[in-house]
């Protein structure tokens, strides 16, 4: 094991923290590996009954992948960054079909991989303090780590005004759109990870869990549902700026800033992963869509303008959605030249 994932034994819990506490734990590959390496060992250990995972630090669970490393790896022809979310997606899958109760603590910030080590666990965890997101589109990238999947099964279009627009999730809208399954204090959650030890999870959990505080998404359903139900990106930006609501308003002047190329893209993944029949699927699909962001322009610029001189002015290219070919975007879809990740299952 590597010094960024702590890995012990609290009698029949195994606990694994991401601790990278100064990057908001953000995953490197090593990092991965470990955590599969743990999951995989206690996998076939009967003495282990349930695994937790935790973030170190004040902050969050985890802020994504390292996506600094992407930038530097894609401009040498992203052969560490395939690499990277080949073993990524493997760990996402076998996390959401793990034969033990998997504890996710989504306390504070939770996004892009953060959610793939957490929201395909079984037992899913928000506090007040959780910000739950996709947030690929902000650096020219796609929702990936399942996310297409999570966010193809929100209620309504909720998912996919999240994964066009990148916007966060409260505790509330986390639960309402299918990323978590319980709420619990940060204040009680010692007291939580401290009982697993002796009593069955499902119980634990029911005694520190409160109602789920309110979802601001929920208040907002007509007018997503009314706009984003549209077939194209084109469309979905005039319904919002001619829907008159304010909060619409804001939505399109947020897509207007991402990359064009990737908005289109991330619509037809997400309409796709509503007819996917597992988790495997989508990522089987995810994989290929991101290995082919990983050599386009707009991944490389978006993470420049936003982590690395931080200007906040990316130059996607195209530069408009109507200079994206619909053929570029089905390019995509298409099997990267090192092979599919296939993931598919016999029994899904």
């Amino acid at each position: 094991m590597g010094d960024e994932v702590l890995v012990r034994r609290d009698g029949g819990v195994g606990r694994i923290v991401l601790d990278r506490p100064r990057a908001l734990n953000s995953l490197t590959h090593g990092m991965v590996l470990d955590v599969r390496a743990a999951l995989d060992a206690w996998a076939e250990d009967d003495t282990v009954r349930v695994v937790v995972l935790t973030g170190a630090g004040e902050r969050g669970l985890c802020a994504g992948g390292d996506i600094r490393a992407f930038h530097d790896d894609a401009k040498l022809g992203g052969a560490g960054t395939r690499a990277f979310l080949r073993d990524e997606y493997r760990l996402n899958e076998l996390i959401s079909r793990y034969p033990k109760p998997y504890v996710a603590v989504m306390d504070g910030i939770t996004m892009g991989g953060g959610v793939g080590v957490s929201a395909h666990g079984s037992v899913r965890i928000v506090t007040e303090r959780s910000v739950v997101a996709l947030p690929e589109t902000r650096i020219g990238l796609v929702p990936d780590v399942g996310g297409s999947r999570l966010l193809s099964r929100a209620p309504g279009e909720l998912g996919t005004h999240l994964g066009l627009s990148a916007a966060s999730m409260t505790p509330g809208d986390a639960l309402l759109c299918g990323f978590a399954d319980h709420f619990v204090p940060s204040a009680k959650l010692p007291e939580l990870l401290a009982g697993l030890d002796g009593s069955p999870v499902a119980e634990v959990v029911a005694r520190y869990a409160e109602p789920a505080p309110a979802a601001p998404l929920a208040e907002q359903r007509e007018w997503i549902d009314a706009c984003y139900a549209a077939d194209s990106v084109e469309e979905i930006v005039a319904r919002l700026v001619a829907s008159g609501v304010p909060e619409a308003k804001q939505a399109a002047e947020e897509l207007a800033e991402r990359s064009p190329t990737m908005l289109k893209v991330t619509l037809s993944a997400l309409r796709r992963a509503r007819s996917h029949g597992s988790l495997a699927e989508s990522l089987e699909q995810e994989y290929r869509v991101s290995c082919a962001a990983v050599a386009h322009h707009d991944l490389v610029e978006g993470i420049r303008a936003q982590v690395v001189d931080k200007d906040r002015n990316p130059r996607w290219s195209p530069a408009t959605l109507a200079g994206v070919d619909e053929r570029a975007v089905a390019a995509f879809f298409e099997p990267p030249a090192d092979g599919d990740l296939r993931l598919t299952r016999a029994d899904g």
